[in-house]
């Protein structure tokens, strides 16, 4: 009788477990799938915008962008972690937009659909392969962190004369961010000086919120075009930094909270996801690495329950990329320098954690110092861009002067 009775009894867990996820949801873990998903839809999207002007794309460009990243991104928060029963967070790659912004000018729209697609196959490939260990270890870790630092420099950087332009929002949200940052760990100082960043400019500042109007259309499905310039410059850096900055601290982040993350599962979904995010105009949709820290933490509850943090956030982002007909207008309505103050604000911290891990150890210093100067440069050669340079650059000084 012992089998049946097991037999019967795993059926039985089974079927509550598939029945009961929506009395798994508590207070912790709604409040951390919030907080995770405000991160992605107020500083990313504004680098978004950023780098859409960059590449002079239009309005339905644009919203087409806003709506893959953040639809197929939410989606991929909301199926993996039903299925997997962990906090495996979904959204898009910050790091990447961050890169796209330098890039997008030099490309055709469809040479940048078809990079974006090369790029997701590549993360796919790497995933069902289990290279990813293999080929993150090849370019150390502190060189791209390095190259990355680069790359956000100049965002950061922006906060000083956007302040200066708007000194009674721009002093208010940076005083925010620094008492936030001082008195709770709980809520995201980036958040905080969002928040009150808006209040302030609306308080102070007459907006004729008449922005243009952006009539509602179905996403479309957009044509690639595939060039090998388009590979080794967008399609390889891209999902290089992806996996470094996004996959790799996501499941890192999972492991430190003693979870089991199926890696090869999520690599490989990031892949997939991103192939399908790419056909409507998209760099990503992959597991997210800040957000996967903040939903799998113990601040989001009892640990059997945390995944649901996960899918609060999912769910959030997703309807953020539903209505980005709506939304997209409204951002481009606001100031130019109170949204180069936000995005400053927003990769602030990956600024610090890049800094942190590209110039921490003595071994591979002067590697990360040239991968970062290169890629703060901006400079290109053979219409391959500074960031690649760096990467290129900072692995042979790693590899032969300081192996």
């Amino acid at each position: 009788m012992g089998q049946p009775d097991r037999y019967f009894s795993e059926q039985h867990d089974e079927v509550h477990k598939n029945k009961g996820f929506l009395r798994d949801i508590t207070s912790q873990n709604v409040s951390s799938g919030f907080i995770s998903s405000t991160l992605v839809m107020t500083g990313p999207a504004l680098i978004i915008l950023q780098a859409a002007a960059a590449g002079h794309f239009s309005d339905q460009q644009t919203i087409n962008w806003m709506f893959a990243v953040y639809f197929f991104g939410g989606l991929f928060g909301i199926i993996m972690p039903l299925l997997y029963r962990i906090p495996i967070t979904g959204a898009h790659s910050i790091s990447g937009v961050a890169f796209l912004a330098t890039v997008t000018a030099h490309f055709t729209y469809p040479q940048l659909i078809g990079g974006y697609v090369m790029s997701g196959l590549i993360i796919f490939l790497i995933g069902i392969s289990g290279l990813f260990t293999k080929i993150i270890k090849w370019v150390p870790k502190e060189v791209i962190a390095a190259m990355l630092g680069g790359l956000v420099t100049n965002y950061v950087v922006q906060i000083v004369p956007d302040v200066k332009a708007m000194p009674i929002v721009g002093g208010a949200a940076l005083l925010s961010f620094f008492i936030s940052t001082k008195i709770s760990n709980r809520i995201p100082a980036v958040m905080v000086a969002v928040v009150v960043g808006f209040i302030s400019l609306f308080l102070t500042q007459d907006l004729h919120s008449a922005s243009k109007g952006i009539a509602f259309f179905l996403p479309s499905v957009q044509t690639p075009e595939f060039t090998w310039m388009g590979l080794i410059t967008l399609g390889l850096p891209l999902a290089m930094l992806i996996l470094s900055n996004d996959v790799a601290p996501g499941i890192g982040a999972l492991e430190s909270s003693d979870f089991e993350p199926p890696i090869r599962k999520i690599v490989s979904f990031s892949g997939v996801f991103s192939i399908v995010a790419s056909f409507f105009g998209g760099q990503s949709a992959n597991i997210a690495g800040m957000m996967t820290a903040i939903c799998s933490s113990s601040d989001a509850g009892v640990k059997s329950k945390r995944y649901m943090a996960a899918v609060v956030s999912g769910v959030l982002t997703l309807f953020f990329g539903v209505f980005a007909w709506k939304i997209v207008p409204f951002i481009q309505s606001l100031p130019e320098a109170f949204v180069s103050m936000l995005a400053g604000f927003a990769l602030m911290g990956v600024l610090i954690s890049s800094l942190q891990q590209g110039f921490s150890e003595n071994k591979y210093r002067l590697s990360a110092l040239f991968a970062f100067l290169i890629a703060l440069s901006h400079v290109s050669f053979f219409h391959i861009s500074a960031p690649v340079w760096g990467l290129v650059v900072g692995a042979i000084i790693a590899k032969t002067v300081e192996s």
